[in-house]
């Protein structure tokens, strides 16, 4: 069973680096809107059960489709694939962000404006996890939450955000309330380390949570009912702050 989404769009932006991306944007449910940063797999059945709880709890998604086949989850295996991936997402940068944040922050300032609302919510999911931490900095950004972050892959306690890029993004928390960062215990990929970057990072102004388990995808294909009902929290929280 699919999505029951009600429209489909194509945005383009520019990227960090210059030129620009273009990809289509699903959307569908009713409340306020949380967009959703897929992972590097694809969008599968469980990233759409994902977008299916969030309406089913109140939410209105938004679901870029930046990477894989729409509806399936797909390995990366060709040169080509992982070429249009680098252009966009550099998953080895250390103390930097991927190019394609600048066209995140444009897509947020789209969703506050078409939804007319006090702001978004962003999940971020293993490849796109920081990012949901540094589009706090954008005045259309409410909360974030980073499942399971992973990049910069084999960084060790090294983060995927410039010194700017954490500056700006603590500003944001200060001001509208904390991120929340989340993973299982013994993954290896959103690693204790990295973890403890983040929190040495972004102190008060980050949340975070472990839950018991060796699994990675707390939100879709391992999916952690605990760590959902926490994602409901947190969003409602900032929605509420913001009426």
């Amino acid at each position: 069973m699919t999505w029951a989404h009600d429209k489909v769009f194509p945005f383009t932006a520019p990227l960090t680096r210059g030129g620009d991306a273009t990809h289509d944007v699903y959307v569908g449910g009713d409340g306020p809107p949380i967009l959703i940063l897929q992972e590097l797999p694809g969008i599968g059945p469980e990233t759409l059960d994902l977008a299916r709880r969030l309406n089913a709890t109140g939410f209105r998604v938004y679901l870029p489709h930046m990477i894989g086949t729409y509806g399936q989850v797909t390995q990366i295996r060709n040169a080509a694939r992982l070429f249009c991936v680098r252009r966009e997402f550099n998953m080895f940068l250390r103390r930097r962000q991927s190019p394609i944040v600048r066209w995140m922050q444009a897509l947020v300032a789209e969703i506050k404006s078409r939804e007319n609302a006090a702001g978004v919510g962003v999940i971020g999911m293993c490849l796109t996890g920081s990012f949901a931490l540094t589009l706090m900095a954008e005045d259309a950004v409410l909360g974030g939450v980073a499942s399971q972050p992973a990049l910069p892959f084999f960084g060790g306690d090294n983060l995927h955000m410039s010194p700017q890029d954490v500056g700006d993004a603590r500003a944001g928390m200060a001001q509208k309330g904390p991120g929340l960062a989340m993973r299982y215990s013994d993954d290896k990929l959103a690693s204790k380390k990295l973890m403890g970057a983040l929190k040495e990072a972004f102190g008060d102004h980050l949340e975070t949570a472990e839950f018991d388990g060796k699994d990675h995808s707390l939100l879709t294909l391992d999916f952690h009912e605990p760590a959902f009902q926490s994602v409901q929290d947190y969003f409602r929280a900032r929605f509420a702050q913001a009426e």
